[in-house]
């Protein structure tokens, strides 16, 4: 599988990166998984201290102990849980995040981390204090990089222009076209690595389609919106190509993209994942017809 390189940092990740908090928490099967991930040609692995609190990571450490130096783990930070480990509240201070980083390397069974993100924020959130702590933690060798995850165009903003991150992971799909506008344009001009989440859209963009939309519709395309554009994506698209590669290939050609997440919950659905981004890649006239047919949204709430 191809890899491309994260941002400015050494980091050359796979196109193609294992979306961690689907595995549940049998060992066994998730170990499966993520040894055909491995057989792919995946070397990107992405959890988070939230992840059933806390279990994930111990079960993908455990999974990659044999193969640590070879692949790129990235696990996220800021969700503080509580004293019975059962809700958590939001904690973005520098003495949380460096606390939090220990609790990561113990249970990821390992003495760095490759990428450290902070796993949301907002613009009233103490940023200096958060940058700082990120900035020791690189000196003193418990992180190669840092980077974000967030869907706020504010919030990046202050990162790109105040920090050293290499990374934001930001969700982007078919569905959800809103990182075009501002986020995307912003991570290239600055040599930032997007790492994009939910290009299946909950599955909806997967072969399953509509039978994953709910009443809700998704984000702001009602359902039956959903029931006009997802089967006349697929009439004008789909000769040899299946959703799945529609959707993560449409991902991968934007050039800010250095990795696309998605989950999985089987070792088929790796399998299915690796072979849609091994495709050949969008054409300019496809990529035309899915811009023609899908909405071009703005962040409104999310700021």
């Amino acid at each position: 599988m191809k890899k491309r390189q994260l941002g400015t940092s050494d980091l050359y990740v796979s196109e193609l990166g294992l979306g961690c908090m689907s595995l549940g928490t049998d060992a066994t099967k998730a170990q499966e998984i993520i040894e055909a991930a491995l057989e792919a040609g995946i070397n990107y692995f992405d959890t988070a201290d939230l992840y059933d609190f806390g279990t994930n990571e111990q079960i993908v450490g455990q999974a990659l102990h044999h193969v640590r130096d070879k692949v790129i783990i990235a696990t996220k930070a800021g969700n503080r849980l509580n004293d019975s480990k059962d809700s958590w509240s939001w904690d973005p201070s520098k003495n949380y995040i460096k606390e939090a980083v220990k609790a990561s390397l113990s249970r990821l069974g390992t003495d760095y981390i490759d990428l450290y993100q902070l796993h949301g924020g907002t613009i009233d959130d103490p940023i200096d204090e958060t940058i700082e702590a990120f900035e020791e933690l690189k000196k003193e060798g418990l992180i190669r990089f840092y980077g974000i995850s967030s869907i706020r165009p504010n919030v990046i903003r202050e990162y790109v222009n105040n920090s050293n991150l290499v990374s934001v992971m930001v969700q982007y799909s078919l569905l959800d076209r809103r990182p075009e506008e501002e986020v995307l344009p912003l991570l290239e001009k600055n040599g930032i690595g997007a790492v994009t989440r939910g290009p299946l859209a909950k599955g909806i963009l997967s072969e399953k389609m509509l039978e994953k939309a709910t009443k809700k519709g998704y984000l702001d395309y009602q359902l039956e919106e959903l029931q006009k554009t997802i089967p006349l994506l697929r009439e004008k698209l789909f000769d040899a190509r299946s959703m799945t590669e529609i959707s993560l290939q449409y991902n991968l050609a934007h050039s800010a993209v250095s990795s696309v997440i998605a989950g999985a919950s089987s070792v088929k659905q790796v399998k299915e994942n690796a072979k849609a981004v091994e495709a050949e890649p969008l054409s300019e006239g496809e990529i035309s017809i899915i811009k023609a047919i899908t909405k071009m949204s703005l962040y409104e709430q999310h700021r």
